[in-house]
């Protein structure tokens, strides 16, 4: 089947009416045969084909990939070019705000990458649970604005689509301490840190070693010690299982909230505190749920 349909990316899908659920995308061939043998195993009709890569109408590209962008290139290369223009370079420090990918959630997090001692103390004001000290990537915001002598601190938190308390919560209670920590709103304002956030400059995914369906045991914020099962891969009649076990001591900042998984598969994702225990974000993170309310939008202005 793979001979006759070529090389990866292929698309597999049912051939009954899923209204696209039953689709999936396998990026490599070994990928392609776990998904087709987990199908062929629960004695359903599938369809294999190439994958055709387009823009179509809406452009898929990242845009946090197209920075510095151009003003005649795709639609997210244009809008790169549009807000590195108008935003970065009229600005002396921004936040970049970000959710997880489709299908994944993150922990509430800070990541940096500071050219001066100014953005790290920003950073720690604050307030996230965990900051995570991170190269800068080719093509993304923070690096872009970074060659124009501006640094950002990315907000990673919650997931794509839904909305989430706790994500927000930390977010605008995190913007308003480093405008108060700027000079640009009152101190009072800005509510206090409980406590200080945990630094990490070290973390690290879990991969699928096999594909199936996945029974996680573990959320994001809980504290894993190595050696620790975080979730069950077993193929779809449970006949066979392999435990995703943790490799290293730390804190889970993201997983995946798919059942269905391939072979390689990103599960789960591990920061490692540099000295303070991973129990000391579980503490921010209950604080930061029993604090009060948030304020509405006149309340903050």
């Amino acid at each position: 089947m793979l001979a006759l349909a070529g090389d990866a990316p292929l698309v597999i899908k049912l051939l009954e009416g899923t209204q696209g659920i039953g689709v999936v995308l396998a990026d490599t061939n070994r990928s392609a045969r776990s998904v087709i043998e987990a199908f062929r195993g629960a004695k359903v009709n599938i369809l294999v084909q190439e994958f055709i890569k387009e823009a179509g109408g809406t452009d898929r590209r990242d845009l946090n990939r197209s920075f510095p962008g151009t003003d005649r290139g795709s639609l997210a290369s244009r809008l790169a070019y549009l807000s590195r223009k108008e935003i970065v370079e009229r600005a002396n420090f921004g936040i970049d705000l970000h959710s997880a990918a489709v299908h994944r959630i993150n922990m509430p997090q800070i990541r940096v990458s500071a050219s001066q001692e100014k953005t790290m103390e920003l950073a720690k004001a604050f307030g996230a649970p965990v900051i995570i000290k991170s190269k800068l990537r080719e093509g993304s915001l923070r690096q872009s604005a970074q060659t124009l002598g501006v640094d950002m601190l990315l907000y990673e938190a919650g997931e794509v689509l839904r909305f989430d308390e706790l994500s927000a919560r930390v977010g605008v209670s995190g913007i308003l301490r480093v405008m108060a920590a700027l000079e640009m709103t009152p101190p009072k304002r800005a509510t206090k840190t409980m406590r200080n956030s945990v630094l990490s400059s070290s973390s690290s995914w879990l991969r699928a070693p096999a594909g199936g369906l996945m029974r996680s045991f573990k959320r994001t914020g809980e504290s894993v010690t190595k050696g620790d099962v975080l979730g069950i891969v077993s193929d779809p009649f449970g006949e066979t299982e392999f435990e995703i076990t943790a490799e290293t001591t730390g804190v889970i900042i993201g997983r995946t909230n798919l059942p269905v998984i391939n072979e390689g598969d990103a599960l789960f994702h591990i920061a490692i505190p540099d000295s303070e225990p991973s129990s000391a974000i579980e503490k921010h993170i209950t604080e930061h749920n029993n604090a009060e309310p948030m304020f509405d939008e006149d309340e903050i202005i």
